[in-house]
């Protein structure tokens, strides 16, 4: 889902990419991506990480010195101690490996690379880093009003995801228009997001591999797409895997085309995220018609979430059970100080995904209610 701060921390590197010098610039670009990219799983990169990414676009410091400093940060006390980085510690790692990967030069079209990649973003962070998921899965997709994508049965993972690799090392670009080309990769690259062979991080895999892939076999990439409109690149892959005969919706592979045309041509469709929900009719309707479905889908998506603890899972759901609920009502239903409810509020207020309506005494929460995931 989109995330505001991380939006203002890509707004904040930006400078370096129309100021600064090509190296400057092509770091820049990097991390702005590894951070937008967070977005399509609802986490939120730090301050820390900002000002580490500046140091190393600034050249302070290398990439793996980045890492490092990122990696230690969340192994001090007073990390693990703060409520806050429950929620960014992944997204900070994540992002860290991500930059550091976009600017290595070295590729190989495989499915050994794929899996690699994966190892690569969350090891030590998901105990299947790398690994096939071993059990089948679905997920309520808030674009899909709330079904799901009937992703790959696990036992035959590894045989579809060769069988498709396969055939794509065989295809000749050659003679193909670059409109023509772009389609062809956006089926090959939606097929593969389909099988879905992890039990987390497919998305960010998937976006890593296609942004390598693209650059080794010689197209011009902006990565700006990635970095703001994450969210609607993993929209548009849902859209591409998705039919329904009775409501007359077909699979389409046009929107992750359009994507790809502002990726890969610089050209300026209107990525917006509401136009690719199965109820879009008009701007105006759809943001009515929406507006709850998105609210459900992310109070859901929050619940369910593994990147998310389990105690801010238990807070969301007891606020949304009750909105009028008091901090002094909260410390006894959750069975903490009320200190510590106050510092989880005030974590959930600073991502934009809380607010307090009214005074204290006739006031209520809101939980983000959904309009600002529909751009």
């Amino acid at each position: 889902m989109p995330n505001r701060k991380n939006r203002q921390l890509t707004l904040a590197l930006a400078e370096y990419e129309r100021l600064g010098e090509p190296d400057q610039a092509e770091k820049s670009q990097a991390w702005q991506t590894a951070i937008g990219l967070q977005q399509v799983d609802g986490l939120a990169t730090s301050k820390y990480l900002l000002e580490t990414a500046k140091e190393h676009i600034e050249g302070r410091i290398n990439i793996d010195e980045a890492q490092a400093r990122i990696d230690s940060y969340y192994q001090t006390k007073e990390a693990r101690q703060n409520q806050d980085s429950a929620n960014t510690r992944e997204a900070d790692i994540v992002a860290s490996r991500i930059a550091k990967l976009l600017g290595e030069a070295t590729f190989n079209f495989s499915t050994f690379t794929y899996f690699n990649i994966h190892k690569k973003l969350f090891a030590g962070l998901y105990p299947h880093a790398g690994k096939i998921r071993p059990y089948n899965i679905t997920k309520k997709e808030w674009v899909l009003n709330g079904d799901t994508v009937q992703y790959c049965d696990f036992d035959v993972i590894l045989d579809t995801l060769n069988y498709d690799f396969d055939k794509e090392r065989k295809f000749s670009f050659i003679s193909l228009s670059t409109e023509q080309k772009i389609s062809h990769i956006s089926k090959f690259i939606s097929n593969v997001w389909q099988i879905h062979p992890f039990c987390e991080g497919n998305t960010r895999t998937t976006a890593v591999f296609l942004i390598k892939y693209l650059k080794f076999f010689g197209f011009p990439v902006n990565n700006a797409p990635f970095a703001k409109n994450a969210w609607y690149f993993r929209n548009a892959l849902v859209r591409a895997n998705w039919s329904n005969m009775m409501l007359d919706i077909q699979s389409s592979t046009l929107p992750l085309e359009h994507f790809l045309r502002n990726v890969i041509l610089g050209t300026n469709f209107e990525l917006k995220n509401r136009r690719l929900h199965i109820l879009y009719k008009d701007d105006s309707l759809q943001k009515e018609d929406t507006a709850s479905i998105a609210k459900e889908m992310f109070v859901e998506a929050y619940q369910h979430s593994t990147t998310h603890n389990h105690e801010t899972k238990k807070l969301i759901a007891a606020i949304h059970n009750n909105p009028k609920i008091t901090q002094a009502e909260l410390a006894v239903l959750q069975g903490y100080s009320l200190s510590k409810i106050k510092r989880q509020i005030a974590e959930l207020q600073s991502k934009g995904l809380l607010e307090r309506i009214g005074g204290r005494k006739l006031g209520s929460w809101k939980i983000l209610d959904g309009l600002e995931l529909l751009d």
